[in-house]
């Protein structure tokens, strides 16, 4: 089943109230100010509705978007024009990047990482960005922690009621993957209209993503608990990474 299809019309309403993209769109302004990056180019990978492309686009001239999803770029598209900022769209998957430019700023967020379920993938995503990626540019990308997956989200059941929308959301953890299955129900009228959705995410251990991220290249600069400047915990639930590319080749 395909992600992010009809949930794309839906999806502002539902994540907005829960993630602070002003603060994030913030944080990672300023960690460009404190680095001393060129505002000429940005990517953002796995966009969504463009809610974190939107905030950072207006300090870069030439911004760039790509999803999977062509109804998430869609919902992106509207919202970057309505907000009078020009930008190119790409349906793309990030593991399997094929873009003819580079840029000073790559993010990837809100767990977007996680969606790559085979190791082999996450590593030619990494690969990729490193080629799009300018010598004295930061790629900022997070990941739902292994513990956030396998302790608070894993075998566990939500729901969530509003006057428009009602949904249920049914995780089951096994073998470091998270399938998550989706119910919908959302008013049109006097009746609710259901639809069904199905998303997985793999649990990364921090060693094998830095290992990864070394292989490739990359240095960490930064480390952070949810783009916040303080260290991760065993209780961390959203890791943040700045890397750059390191003075050494890449090895692979």
């Amino acid at each position: 089943m395909d992600c992010y299809k009809e949930f794309a019309h839906i999806y502002d309403k539902l994540i907005n109230s829960d993630i602070d993209y002003k603060t994030w769109a913030s944080n990672i302004l300023c960690i460009c100010s404190e680095y001393g990056i060129d505002r000429s180019s940005y990517l953002d990978l796995a966009c969504g509705t463009g809610n974190l492309t939107v905030e950072i686009a207006s300090g870069f001239k030439e911004i760039w978007a790509v999803d999977l999803s062509c109804d998430m770029l869609s919902e992106a598209e509207k919202k970057i024009r309505d907000a009078g900022i020009k930008a190119k769209f790409v349906c793309q998957n990030i593991c399997e990047l094929n873009l003819n430019n580079t840029f000073n700023l790559i993010t990837c967020c809100l767990d977007s990482s996680n969606y790559i379920l085979e190791e082999e993938n996450f590593k030619n995503y990494l690969l990729g960005v490193y080629d799009v990626l300018k010598e004295d540019g930061i790629f900022i990308f997070d990941i739902n922690s292994y513990y956030k997956l396998t302790n608070v989200l894993g075998n566990n059941t939500y729901n969530y009621e509003s006057e428009d929308v009602v949904y249920i959301w049914e995780n089951y953890l096994e073998n470091d993957i998270v399938e998550m299955n989706l119910i919908f129900f959302v008013k049109e009228g006097q009746v609710y209209r259901r639809f069904d959705e199905e998303h997985s995410e793999r649990a990364y251990k921090e060693e094998y993503v830095e290992s990864v991220i070394k292989e490739i290249g990359f240095e960490i600069i930064k480390k952070m608990d949810n783009y916040e400047d303080k260290a991760v915990s065993q209780n961390t639930e959203r890791i943040c990474y700045v890397l750059g590319k390191s003075k050494n080749n890449k090895s692979l």
